[in-house]
């Protein structure tokens, strides 16, 4: 069904332990955030409530101080994501791959300040990372798309209700493919980030059904995992609500999801990358990146031009003609 080891998966979250303590850490910390400030929010607006001559303004205004806390963590969320990127996944992700190819990696805090180091070598700053993450996320909705999704798979007519619905989810399942491009570009040990993704990209493309029919299968897991998670957590998530002021037992339901996404973040996500990068290593291997599908891509998608203009503007594409050996 896939061509990935679980049991090598769970071998690497265990050796990387220091970084899924990191994760555990910063995503917790995002949702006790989250927690304090809908309950500060809910408190100060049922304080203002009581000043409404409206008999539910109390209800009414901690509702809305809640939603404001909300807000005001979700927008911090937004900003410090590419600093998360930087510190927490690229760094998670340098380790793996340094697992996955047989090399030893530091133990202990050791391991953070080393894959910080390695991370620094290939992308100096933190915004230059999360523009390549996005650009290599937009390419990938456009692969999708040339391959055929999941038509690929079920070539029988009749079926186009079913294929968009069955296309739908594959295209939910590359959530993580712009980590594993990052992950290759570590691997090959670039110094030149803009022509690695540009090169990991195609070898993505070329291998598509194969990178594919492991991330649905890998999804799906995953969806069933975090969904049993956001049921488990919704006890929890209405305990904490019942001590806050006014009646918001209706954000339990968000709460628990808040939950479920920082368990997800901490625990899920690394098994699933490490699960895909075994994949797409193995599939690549002796392979060299096509220049068919380089035309095809830099043709379909904008994000891929602007990733090559990058890659030419930064002196780098000049080293790749499309038909380097992968290493």
């Amino acid at each position: 069904m896939w061509d990935f080891s679980i049991g090598q998966s769970l071998a690497i979250m265990a050796r990387t332990w220091p970084f899924i303590v990191l994760r555990m850490v910063v995503y917790f910390g995002i949702t006790l955030a989250y927690i304090v400030a809908m309950g500060a929010g809910a408190g100060v607006g049922y304080g203002v409530g009581h000043i409404a001559t409206d008999p539910e303004g109390p209800v009414s205004f901690a509702v809305w101080g809640g939603i404001a806390g909300f807000g005001v963590v979700s927008v911090a969320v937004y900003w410090i994501r590419e600093y998360i990127l930087y510190i927490v996944k690229a760094g998670h992700i340098a380790v793996m791959v340094h697992l996955i190819d047989g090399r030893e990696i530091p133990g202990g805090q050791n391991q953070i300040s080393y894959a910080r180091e390695v991370v620094t070598e290939r992308f100096t700053e933190a915004s230059v990372l999360y523009v390549l993450d996005q650009l290599v996320k937009g390419v990938i909705r456009t692969i999708t798309g040339l391959i055929g999704g999941i038509a690929a798979f079920l070539p029988i007519p009749g079926l186009d209700g079913l294929v968009r619905f069955l296309n739908t989810i594959v295209r939910m399942s590359l959530t993580y493919v712009d980590e594993i491009i990052l992950g290759y570009n570590i691997r090959i040990g670039s110094n030149s980030p803009w022509q690695s993704a540009r090169q990991g990209v195609v070898l993505y493309a070329q291998n598509g059904s194969t990178m594919i029919k492991n991330a649905v299968w890998l999804s799906l897991v995953v969806w069933v995992v975090s969904l049993f998670i956001f049921l488990f957590m919704l006890a929890p998530a209405g305990a904490i609500l019942y001590f806050m002021p006014g009646e918001m037992g209706g954000w339990a339901f968000v709460l628990a999801i808040v939950f479920a996404w920082a368990f997800k973040s901490a625990l899920i996500e690394p098994f699933a990358v490490a699960s895909l990068m075994q994949v797409y290593f193995k599939v690549i291997e002796g392979q060299v990146p096509n220049p068919e599908w380089d035309r095809k891509l830099e043709e379909a998608s904008s994000k891929f031009r602007e990733l090559k203009e990058k890659a030419f503007g930064s002196g780098e594409a000049s080293r790749w003609d499309g038909s380097a050996k992968n290493v």
